[in-house]
Formats: C-alpha cells, sequence, structure tokens
C-alpha cells in the first residue's frame, strides 16, 4: 500500500518557492498545486473529466460537516467512500469542519467548549462534533490527506479570545493525532495523511507560538488557518512572513483559503507554501468574472500582468456583445479555445447554465496554468 510522501524536486534560487513531489495512496501530485473546491463533493459546474482536462491534480472533495448533514456517512460508507461517490480517482484532500465553528457561528452553533462543537440542524436535531468524531468522518470519506480538528480564528477576536481559540486548536490537534494514531488508515485500508492547522489570528506572538506546536507535532502537513488567511493578503503574506522559518522543510504546506486572485499564487509560493484551495474561481465564474492577463517573468521571481480590475473582466458588460475574441489571447483552456467573448456574454444575458461551466472551466485553468508556470520557473532554474 502506497505510503504518503514529500519529495521536494527543487527549490528556486531567489525565493522559498520549491516544487515537490507528494505521493499518496490514489497518485501522486506536484507542487505548488491550487485544489478545487468540492464543498458539497462536487465541484460546482464541472465534471471530473472537465477538471482534468483544466489540469487538477488533487482537489477539496467534500466538506465533513456538510457531508455529515447530507447524504450522511450511510451513503458514502454504502459507495465505497468519497473517491467512488465522485468518480474521482486522484488525490483527494478534504477538512475537518472546523471552518464551520467559524462560519456558522452566528445563528447555527448551540454550545462550543473544549470537549466540541454542536450544532443545531433544527429545533430538535444537534449535531456534535470533536476530534473523534471529526476523525472517524473523514475515515469514512476516506480522503489521502485529512484535517486535526480546529477552531477558525475571526479577525474580530481580542488577544485573549485568539489565545484560548489557539490553545483549544492544540488540544484538538493532541486528541486528532491520538485517534489517527490508533486508526492510520481509512475505513477502506488506504493510509491517510493527516495535517495541523496553524491559528493564532493577527498577533505574532500567538501565530509564532501556534506554528512552533504544530511543527514539533506528528503531523504529515502544516496548513495555515485562520479567517484573513486569503481573505486578506497583506496581512496573509505578513503572517507567513512571521513563521516560515519555523515550518519543516521536509512537510507540505498548505495555506487554506488562497486563490482569489491569480497573483495570490504566486505571492504566497514565493514564500514556501505548497498547497492553497479557494472557492473564489468557481464562485467568481458563477457570476461571471473571468480571470485575464499572463504571467510574466518579474525580476527573479512572476507576476501575473493584467490589463483589468482585479485581473478579472466582467461578462455583464454590454461591450463584450460583439467582441469574438477569446476571454484571454493567451489561455489554452478548453472555453478560449472554442468560444468567444460575445458567445459567453449571450450566454451569461440569458443565465445559461452553460455559462456557468465554461466560465468555471475557465478560471480553474487560469489558476493550474499559474502553478504550472511556477513549477517550470523552478525546474528551469535548476539548470542555469
Amino acid at each position: 500500500m502506497t505510503i504518503f510522501n514529500c519529495k521536494i524536486l527543487q527549490s528556486h534560487s531567489k525565493t522559498q518557492a520549491r516544487v515537490t513531489e507528494i505521493t499518496t495512496a490514489h497518485g501522486t501530485f506536484y507542487t505548488p498545486t491550487f485544489m478545487p473546491v468540492g464543498t458539497y463533493a462536487g465541484v460546482n459546474n464541472m465534471l471530473p473529466n472537465e477538471l482534468k482536462q483544466a489540469g487538477t491534480q488533487i482537489l477539496l472533495g467534500g466538506n465533513t460537516y456538510h457531508m455529515l448533514c447530507a447524504p450522511g456517512m450511510n451513503s458514502i460508507r454504502a459507495a465505497g467512500g468519497m473517491h467512488e461517490f465522485m468518480s474521482w480517482d486522484r488525490p483527494m484532500l478534504t477538512d475537518s469542519g472546523g471552518f464551520q465553528v467559524f462560519s456558522l457561528a452566528q445563528n447555527q452553533i448551540s454550545r462550543l467548549d473544549d470537549t466540541g462543537v454542536y450544532f443545531k440542524q433544527s429545533m430538535h436535531q444537534i449535531m456534535h462534533m470533536n476530534p473523534d468524531i471529526s476523525l472517524a468522518t473523514q475515515k469514512i470519506i476516506g480522503a489521502d490527506i485529512i484535517m486535526a480538528f480546529d477552531q477558525c480564528t475571526p479577525d474580530s477576536c481580542s488577544p485573549a479570545e485568539v489565545e484560548r481559540i489557539m490553545h483549544r486548536t492544540h488540544l484538538w490537534l493532541a486528541q486528532s493525532i491520538a485517534y489517527q494514531h490508533l486508526h492510520p488508515n481509512s475505513i477502506y485500508g488506504f493510509p491517510q495523511a493527516l495535517f495541523g492547522i496553524i491559528q493564532g489570528g493577527l498577533y505574532a506572538d500567538l501565530r509564532i507560538q501556534a506554528a512552533e506546536t504544530v511543527a514539533a507535532s506528528p503531523v504529515d502537513g502544516i496548513a495555515i488557518g485562520g479567517e484573513t488567511i486569503g481573505f486578506n493578503m497583506q496581512k496573509t503574506i505578513e503572517i507567513i512572513s512571521w513563521i516560515s522559518h519555523l515550518l519543516p522543510t521536509a512537510k507540505p504546506r498548505y495555506t487554506m483559503g488562497v486563490g482569489m486572485s491569480p497573483q495570490d499564487l504566486l505571492d504566497v509560493t514565493a514564500m514556501g507554501i505548497d498547497m492553497f484551495d479557494c472557492v473564489a474561481p468557481t464562485r467568481n465564474a458563477r457570476h461571471g468574472s473571468l480571470y485575464v492577463g499572463q504571467v510574466l517573468v518579474d525580476g527573479d521571481w512572476l507576476k501575473f500582468s493584467s490589463d483589468y480590475s482585479n485581473c478579472r473582466l466582467s461578462k455583464k458588460k454590454a461591450c463584450f456583445a460583439n467582441d469574438h475574441n477569446p476571454i484571454s489571447d493567451c489561455c489554452t483552456c478548453y472555453t478560449c479555445e472554442h468560444h468567444s467573448r460575445a458567445y459567453l456574454h449571450h450566454l451569461f444575458k440569458q443565465h445559461a447554465g452553460a455559462f456557468t461551466a465554461l466560465a468555471s472551466i475557465h478560471n480553474i485553468h487560469v489558476l493550474h496554468d499559474v502553478c504550472a508556470r511556477i513549477r517550470n520557473l523552478i525546474m528551469d532554474d535548476a539548470l542555469l
């Protein structure tokens, strides 16, 4: 049985960026890599073969909390796990449900303490999640990379509350590790890698303390979480700068929620990050917002150059009604090779499902292409 392994193939001479080869029970992928998000066991508007054609090596397949809500673990177990359920035969990562401790805090959490979280499903139904329940659920989901149960830190918390959340996350990390030690494989017999998550909010001393704790733990990879990661990129970069020297070289580094813009991937990769995920590419696509630009050499590194604000054009605008150029002249995705801006504008105005599918294919392809260009730059750098 294939055991999880991370091998550094090459490091960039001028930045902290590197290319790694990560081996899992469901295949090998190369970093840096972007993971499209299939929160509800499917990436919105994209079929598995379209994801592969767009360049997807690994995806985030199925949120633990939402999979417990529907369809439930009995259905996923009967299918043989999330890979079989989704018809996805490549590597997969899933999350722990810890983000929902943050996102559902306003109206769906009835109790939160060190023993776990109680989510209100209805007036008469309560869902309890703790490290053991989260890990047991991820064993049924069967993803190749699973996450320790944590509490995502809101940016608005006081230092004292951030510290409480951090210590709770470390308590849950120890419990997650203990469960993983007893049950290292999915219920289908496939080895799973466990990643720990660094919290600590917006405070350097707490981020450093959290990084030291997670880095010293027997986990297979390191994730950096919290509300600000990926949402506030300036602060994201600052947080990484506080802790990058503490992250084990031989383990994958994963920034959770990074990928709102192609430039974001370039920025975190230059600081040594290997993996990232974000719902923004497909969400932007549904709203008619498409990435346009190209990756250019910028000194010793790369930049995503675009003539459009936020590197995106909006298909809502009437100026595209008679524009028969592709979305982006330098893009080789299926959408750009077969359809024009005018056609996509027409589909968008008609609220056609074909628009969101074609737009999602393009946006996902762009982020994968950015990662491929980073890998090529780093490997070519080794030949100089």
